[in-house]
């Protein structure tokens, strides 16, 4: 009877430390986690003065709302000189294709009506000279004036009926042609100007949290440094790791509940990437069991609507259903 009297403490207390340890153990199908966010950092490509910073720190934004301004002088009076150029290029062009001015063409048939009356009266007075070269009227040097001068008369006639026809006639297709690179020129280099000048704009590529602002207005912000960090709610992820024996039951598309300190509810989600890669536990990730133990990573994604409720860098319990 003594040594049973001895012995029920020990029992009693080694009970008591089982029930306790398995009290404080997680159940199998929950792993302790934290949230990820895939942050997008918004930036121009064109250096400047940041003139105007639209959102700030902890605003949630919509698509296509206008973020930040650069300085643009420039740029604005480099479009406007292409844009210039390429109105010259097209003036130049049309020009080419239209053949000349009625006003000029009317001058030329003004000099061609003059010219024929010079070369019907010449050509008369040449009929003339060679009736009184028959009768010895006039010598023959006279004679000789006569056809020369009807004969010039004549030429001069059908220049200006020639010019009369190439003033209605387009320039040369080599010309044109050359005259057409130019306007696609002029029209590449104002699309050019356009692009740099609406880079020193930038809008919400998607809507989001405006996790944080690097510059303050009034700063000069270098080509391609962010200004804004942007976290759309569909970036919004949880990062957890499974044992090695978990990981084989399960798949893309499983539903998982998350629940967090704080959380007014559970957050619903969906687990969308699972590694393939084995690694140690990491040292973040607090569990009772082996750290030497493999796991794998693996990752869920909440819903759109849910995905405010978690913070970057939140500890959270994920359990699978």
């Amino acid at each position: 009877m003594k040594r049973i009297a001895l012995r029920s403490p020990l029992a009693a207390v080694l009970a008591l430390c089982i029930v306790c340890a398995g009290c404080s153990r997680e159940p199998t199908n929950s792993w302790q986690g934290y949230v990820e966010g895939e942050f997008l950092y918004l930036a121009s490509s064109q250096a400047g003065q940041l003139t105007e910073l639209s959102v700030s720190r902890g605003q949630t934004v919509a698509n296509d709302t206008p973020l930040f301004a650069l300085e643009a002088r420039n740029e604005t009076e480099a479009v406007a000189q292409a844009n210039q150029q390429l109105q010259a290029a097209r003036a130049q062009l049309a020009d080419l294709t239209t053949g000349k001015r009625p006003p000029e063409v009317d001058v030329t048939r003004a000099q061609l009506v003059q010219a024929e009356a010079d070369a019907a009266r010449a050509a008369t007075q040449y009929r003339r000279d060679e009736q009184q070269l028959r009768v010895g009227g006039i010598a023959q040097s006279q004679l000789d004036e006569s056809r020369a001068n009807a004969l010039s008369s004549a030429a001069r006639v059908r220049e200006l009926q020639s010019q009369v026809v190439v003033a209605h006639l387009p320039g040369r297709s080599e010309q044109i042609r050359a005259q057409r690179a130019q306007v696609d020129a002029a029209l590449a280099q104002l699309g050019q100007a356009q692009w740099k000048l609406d880079q020193k704009s930038v809008r919400a590529p998607h809507g989001g949290l405006v996790f944080d602002t690097m510059y303050r207005s009034g700063e000069w912000v270098p080509a391609g440094s962010p200004v804004i960090r942007l976290l759309p709610p569909e970036n919004v992820k949880v990062r957890f790791f499974v044992p090695e024996a978990v990981v084989g039951s399960l798949a893309p598309g499983r539903r998982v509940t998350i629940r967090c300190d704080g959380c007014a509810a559970d957050v619903p989600a969906v687990l969308s990437f699972i590694s393939n890669e084995a690694e140690y536990t990491p040292p973040v990730i607090f569990s009772n069991e082996s750290r030497s133990k493999l796991v794998f990573m693996v990752e869920a994604k909440p819903q759109t609507a849910d995905a405010p409720k978690l913070r970057p860098g939140q500890p959270v319990t994920v359990t699978l259903q």
